[in-house]
């Protein structure tokens, strides 16, 4: 783990309880994962770093070239035998208990790294089924969800129906009872061959992997669009699956009661799957 550029380990690792990401939530975070232990996606996630803090008024003290080295350092101090899981949060920093963010005069930016987990090879083979949370996804004018925010209150209480439920990932509406993401991913059906998914203005977190997905559609030559989508259209799916960071591309077999297509992973999830493992070599860092 690196706090502010120095290296500690597991049990070792401090912040303030004054530091404003712990007393309030103000801060944000990426989450990336590696692939022969070099970063995937990175400019991608560091451009949305970047605009979530803007929207917070926060500042990042270090370059993409310089937090690229961080990680780089931190990675190989842990050691791990396989690939990693890396956690970057930036938060206001430390200060008195006011909300004046001039009470901080210097970001806190952490570096977690663990060893990476892939999702269980029976839910890539064979599908997983999802909650329909009962939570409703953060308005836009509240916590924007298109901040990546420290402040995952909303996420967890979804995550936490969908574990009750025994569900591998918790579904959530937004405030006009549109389907809007998952509590930790993307979600995507398939109808008429066309690849689906919320837009942005359903009040979403625009995710790196989602992007990168919609742009192997393209290499494919699947039709994509963004599309307004409600439960009701779960009946009409052919397919579904969500993505992720550190999932990748999860097929999606039920939907809280509604089985998806014939309850299997289908073809155009499948050629998708094939195509993103391609098209990793060409976007590490």
């Amino acid at each position: 783990m690196n706090i502010d550029g120095t290296l500690y380990g597991r049990d070792d690792a401090r912040v303030s309880v004054f530091d404003h990401g712990f007393l309030f939530g103000e801060g944000v975070y990426e989450v990336l994962r590696t692939y022969g232990q070099r970063p995937f996606l990175f400019a991608e996630h560091m451009r949305r770093l970047r605009a979530s803090a803007d929207r917070l008024a926060l500042s990042c003290p270090l370059s993409d070239e310089d937090l690229l080295a961080r990680i780089r350092d931190t990675v190989a101090a842990a050691a791990l035998p396989g690939d990693a899981y890396v956690r970057i949060l930036l938060t206001r920093g430390v200060g008195e208990i006011v909300y004046d963010p001039a009470a901080c005069p210097t970001p806190t930016l952490v570096v977690i790294v663990k060893p990476h987990v892939d999702p269980p090879v029976e839910a890539v083979r064979g599908g997983v089924r999802l909650a329909l949370a009962s939570v409703v996804r953060n308005h836009p004018g509240s916590v924007d969800p298109a901040i990546k925010s420290n402040n995952l209150l909303n996420n967890a209480l979804a995550m936490q129906q969908a574990y009750r439920e025994g569900a591998f990932e918790a579904l959530m509406k937004n405030h006009r009872g549109e389907l809007c993401e998952c509590a930790q991913s993307n979600i995507f059906v398939v109808r008429d061959g066309v690849l689906l998914t919320p837009p942005t203005s359903a009040g979403l977190l625009v995710g790196v992997t989602r992007g990168f997905v919609l742009e192997c559609a393209a290499d494919l030559g699947v039709p994509a669009e963004e599309c307004v989508l409600h439960e009701t259209d779960l009946a009409s799916a052919q397919e579904s699956f969500l993505t992720s960071t550190t999932r990748e591309i999860v097929p999606v077999v039920r939907i809280g009661a509604q089985t998806i297509g014939d309850g299997a992973p289908g073809p155009v999830t499948r050629r998708l799957m094939t195509a993103f493992a391609a098209a990793v070599p060409s976007r590490l860092s």
